[in-house]
């Protein structure tokens, strides 16, 4: 790292002061007068300012330690300001959805603390979504996946309490009732002029889930989107429309097989699209729906919405 001076950001309903001390060992650091500066969210800042705090005090490496809200949140800020300053991740959620992408230490965080000084920082992307809700027009950033459909209301339907148990594995409980919730919505999907699919009508389809993926890869390792890649400079489109036993039946064929082991033996294929399941890649495109849906963005839901116009920062952030 350049510089002599750490930022650490830390949500206090995750971890406690005294542990993420303990687990930092300033032996590691390779800098003389060393200066560490402690910033804790709140309910009101789920760690934007603090990333501005940390930001005016000089620091050049800034740690998000917490879940995918706070992790989303120092991201946003440090691509909103286009900050010099490198970002790590001590991953405390339940989903650490970045962190398992990037490779970093679940639940350990001395370890994560040791791999952001061994290893050098990467350049990732930020997809950026901007919505219309009851409560106004809003610019959000998201670092791993957003969308509506199974995924925003497995969110909406998760038990908190359970999520305070059990972990990621909460969110299996609300499946069922996820599936039942997501009902066919007519979708318009407008790519840009510079796209080679542009010249074709808008891409009509009736679905009832859309993700938009910078990153693939979720809980115990399972690809959802196996082509995504947070420094590609595009995202990832997944439009499932699944009806019926025999249409699901097909998404988990292609999900589960062509999309996942089938790719352990043919390294070079791309993500395969089918009759119930639609990919596409972009910098940049408009998503119409007919009827409002919620939308969610790394876990967080925003809002019911009919219009998301999506885009991307190439390179945004430097991560160690």
């Amino acid at each position: 790292m350049t510089g002599n001076r750490i930022g650490i950001i830390w949500n206090p309903t995750k971890t406690d002061k005294a542990a993420l001390e303990a687990a930092f060992d300033r032996r590691l650091v390779n800098v003389e007068n060393l200066e560490v500066a402690w910033y804790e969210t709140t309910p009101e800042d789920a760690g934007q300012m603090a990333a501005q705090r940390a930001i005016d005090a000089g620091a050049t490496l800034i740690f998000a330690a917490g879940g995918d809200g706070t992790i989303r949140a120092v991201a946003e800020h440090l691509a909103v300001t286009k900050s010099t300053a490198e970002m790590s991740i001590i991953p405390l959620g339940t989903g650490n959805l970045l962190a398992r992408n990037l490779g970093v230490p679940l639940n350990n965080p001395t370890a994560a603390f040791n791999r952001a000084f061994i290893n050098n920082p990467r350049r990732i992307d930020i997809g950026w979504a901007e919505i219309s809700t009851a409560a106004g027009h809003c610019r959000h950033a998201f670092v791993v996946m957003a969308g509506f459909g199974i995924d925003a209301h497995m969110i909406t339907e998760t038990n908190d309490s359970l999520k305070e148990t059990a972990g990621w594995l909460a969110y299996l409980e609300s499946v069922g009732r996820a599936v039942s919730a997501s009902e066919l919505v007519d979708i318009r999907l407008r790519l840009p002029r510079r796209h080679p699919e542009h010249g074709k009508k808008t891409k009509k389809l009736r679905a009832h889930t859309l993700i938009i993926g910078n990153c693939g890869t979720l809980q115990s390792g399972f690809r959802l989107l196996p082509d995504a890649d947070p420094s590609d400079g595009e995202l990832d489109i997944l439009v499932l429309q699944a009806r019926g036993i025999w249409g699901w039946l097909d998404t988990l064929r292609n999900v589960v097989w062509d999309n996942g082991i089938k790719r352990v033996f043919t390294r070079h294929m791309s993500a395969h699209s089918s009759s119930t399941i639609t990919h596409r890649r972009a910098t940049e495109f408009t998503i119409i729906l007919a009827e409002p849906r919620i939308f969610e963005i790394d876990g967080d839901e925003v809002g019911e919405t009919t219009r998301i116009e999506v885009t991307i920062q190439p390179g945004a952030i430097r991560v160690r």
